[in-house]
């Protein structure tokens, strides 16, 4: 895929039949972001339940990026927050995570908030490049990693 192929991706309202193809490539995407990121937490059966679950969440929505019925990236929002963006690790950097984050910020027009590693440098950097902005730092003892992370906001100017 190149750049101009993202002119050829949709992107939609995930659906219950888009479950377990979220869920592998959340896990793909995890093994893949070591060091980026801390290893995952969980197993891919572990990782295939809980998207089943947050689907069935009422507040809870989650957006694929596809092309040809492929997927290629999901993001995961609440009417506050950006729970979660993964883009397949050999698809990265070739602006499907902007077209993705078009969607998220198209229906949050009052803006939300995330949660990021201080390790991922590479998140944090694209991120700041649309705009969102540090407004917590922690230790991590909060979350399931136990790694420091940033909390950024984006606001509509």
């Amino acid at each position: 895929m190149t750049p101009t192929d993202v002119e050829v991706v949709s992107v939609r309202e995930a659906t219950a039949d888009d479950a377990r193809a979220i869920a592998d490539l959340y896990t793909e995407a995890r093994v893949h972001a070591v060091p980026q990121m801390p290893p995952a937490m969980h197993t891919n059966a572990e990782d295939r339940a809980y998207v089943a679950r947050r689907m069935g969440e009422p507040e809870v929505t989650m957006w694929v990026a596809e092309r040809d019925h492929e997927l290629l990236g999901f993001a995961t929002c609440t009417p506050t927050w950006l729970d979660s963006l993964y883009v397949r690790p050999d698809l990265t950097g070739q602006g499907l995570g902007s077209l993705l984050l078009d969607v998220v910020e198209a229906t949050h027009p009052e803006g939300y908030e995330l949660w990021v590693f201080v390790s991922n440098v590479g998140a944090r950097r694209f991120y700041e490049r649309r705009g969102l902005v540090e407004v917590e730092r922690t230790d991590g003892s909060d979350n399931e990693e136990k790694q420091p992370d940033i909390r950024m906001e984006w606001r509509p100017a």
